[in-house]
């Protein structure tokens, strides 16, 4: 059945049901994945998926249900199970459906190029660089991944109001884990490039960062157990920013979720730091026009020389702030209720490069690598203790990396103690950052 043809159909079973208003979310998603090992393919993989939300305001409640089948026989079951889902509310929770925004950006986020690439040359690609980095050193043993990753999504709302908006993107992710052996010491490395440009992707060049990633672990040194400033890479500054993004949420404050509750306007940070949310920036391969509710999307300066300007909201946690809604309304799938999430939020870079901020630390540590991010974190109090790689800097000049430690601190703290950022920007998913000077955090040799 055409879409177009079932969204009217059911739109207008709906009001005949008696519902107020309603909405029909729509979103389907095709990826293709492969791995090769040696020159050949190992793994392959493509998949798709798809289906609709539909949510609907019964007796001043909303109700919400979904289906992966597009039929005019899935109208009578998403309208009983929206009412029946409404019927259980104890109370109306003040939500209903937007009619629309003045004006829409019209930022394209599909590009027809990449779409165009066909599967052979890709896989042609992923094994020249294979090739390439198996080649690059002879301390390098094999490869744990060399793998491709490609997605496309389209996702679309309409609703009883006149709102029909749609959009489509779609992106390319390589990934490399890359073992490296001398002597008794084997380290590996992993390397990720995202793009959405397959034609300026060069083989040598990521060939190149891909093994030198892995073969700069080797040779590490213990260091003493104390705190040192700390200097964390792009991918590290950007992976903690997304662990605590939630605190940024007008829907956790409002659930005492976050310490940032009653701060808007307030300093909270050092004056080095500014972080934005920003939809459209060429960076990042996400972003949208609208947002989950259909709210045009716009670009927020969430923290500004250190002072928080705003919270992120949808129009229900904006109506209880009494504030307009910042246009973040998310869905997690079509599956999912509205909540509330970034569209690119990025720590703003400097000036000087990481080079150059290197150069000017006496004693310290480069922090490369993080893991435990989900288990050593409190998103509410902001404590971490997360294990992590590196290198010891030591008179402006890496030293030698260090045998794994575990950094602590918190990171309401850490926003406060920031000293520079560099200009390093790079983007991971929907997060961004620069490499970012912390004036100091605890370090213990585990």
């Amino acid at each position: 059945m055409i879409q177009k043809e079932f969204n009217e159909q059911l739109l207008q079973a709906a009001l005949n049901a008696g519902f107020q208003e309603a909405e029909i979310y729509y979103q389907s998603a095709e990826s293709f994945e492969c791995t090769v090992f040696e020159g050949e393919i190992d793994s392959y993989e493509t998949s798709e998926d798809g289906g609709l939300g539909f949510r609907g305001l019964y007796n001043g409640k909303m109700g919400y249900s979904y289906t992966e089948k597009i039929d005019v026989d899935s109208i009578p079951f998403l309208i009983d199970s929206a009412i029946a889902n409404a019927s259980i509310l104890d109370e109306t929770d003040g939500t209903d459906i937007f009619g629309g925004s003045p004006k829409y950006e019209n930022h394209d986020f599909y590009f027809e190029k990449l779409d165009k690439v066909e599967i052979p040359e890709k896989i042609a690609l992923l094994c020249s660089i294979e090739e390439k980095i198996r080649a690059y050193d002879p301390r390098i043993i094999t490869l744990d991944y060399c793998g491709l990753s490609e997605t496309k999504s389209e996702r679309s709302i309409r609703n009883s109001k006149g709102l029909s908006l749609s959009e489509k993107k779609n992106g390319l992710i390589l990934y490399f884990s890359t073992v490296v052996r001398d002597g008794e010491e084997t380290k590996s490395g992993f390397y990720i490039k995202r793009t959405n440009d397959f034609y300026a992707l060069d083989a040598d060049n990521i060939a190149k960062e891909a093994a030198e990633e892995a073969l700069a672990y080797l040779y590490e040194q213990s260091i003493p157990t104390g705190k040192y400033p700390i200097l964390l890479r792009h991918n590290t500054a950007a992976s903690l920013l997304s662990t605590f993004s939630p605190i940024f949420s007008a829907e956790n404050t409002q659930k005492d979720q976050s310490l940032l509750k009653g701060k808007v306007g307030e300093k909270i940070a050092a004056d080095q730091l500014n972080i934005i949310d920003d939809p459209f920036h060429s960076f990042s391969l996400n972003g949208a026009n609208f947002d989950g509710e259909g709210v045009a999307t716009k670009r927020h300066a969430i923290i500004t020389n250190g002072t928080l300007n705003t919270l992120l909201h949808n129009r229900k946690t904006a109506k209880i702030d009494g504030c307009e809604t910042t246009g973040n309304a998310a869905k997690s799938s079509y599956k999912g209720t509205i909540s509330v999430a970034p569209q690119n939020m990025y720590i703003a870079p400097g000036q000087r490069t990481k080079e150059e901020v290197i150069s000017s630390i006496n004693e310290g540590l480069l922090v490369t690598k993080l893991s435990g991010l989900h288990s050593g974190t409190n998103t509410i109090s902001g404590d971490f203790s997360v294990a992590a790689s590196g290198f010891y800097i030591k008179d402006g000049q890496i030293s030698s990396p260090v045998k794994q430690i575990t950094i602590a601190g918190n990171f309401y703290n850490l926003m406060k103690n920031i000293k520079e950022t560099c200009s390093d920007l790079e983007f991971s998913s929907s997060f961004g950052s620069p490499s970012i000077l912390v004036n100091e955090l605890y370090v213990t040799v585990d």
